[in-house]
């Protein structure tokens, strides 16, 4: 068994990531999935995406539990990812604010456990960001 992975991002931007990774890494060594929230999706259509988000993470639990990763902290795919949260019969870890460096740490630790993978990604989040400051 392994952790399961599910992007909940705007538009596409998980997908584009998602295989920006697997072709850095030449597969994905978790089970993994997107949910792409529209521009478009209002109150109403938000109900059918966490009902879509819902059914992705208990296809994606293999009963190690699953990391959801979302872009934007307080948007819409993250409130929807935040309500995955407290799905009845899994482990469900969330983490706002992906980016590719975090993506990438995480997937390069596929036999972790779902608490040691968190901390990969938070590592791996906050690693990724540097400031260049154009001096050599």
């Amino acid at each position: 068994m392994s952790v399961g992975l599910c992007l909940v991002t705007h538009d596409r931007i998980g997908e584009s990531m998602l295989a920006t990774a697997r072709s850095m890494l030449g597969a994905c060594p978790l089970p993994a999935a997107t949910v792409a929230v529209t521009s478009a999706c209002d109150s109403s259509r938000a109900e059918g995406i966490l009902r879509e988000a819902r059914e992705v993470v208990r296809r994606l639990d293999e009963g190690d539990g699953v990391i959801v990763l979302t872009d934007m902290y307080g948007s819409t795919p993250a409130n929807i990812a935040a309500a995955l949260g407290d799905l009845q019969g899994h482990d469900v870890a969330v983490i706002a604010g992906v980016n590719l460096p975090m993506l990438v740490r995480l997937l390069n630790y596929p036999g972790l456990s779902l608490g040691q993978l968190v901390e990969k990604a938070l590592s791996g989040g906050r690693e990724g960001i540097f400031l260049g400051t154009g001096e050599a």
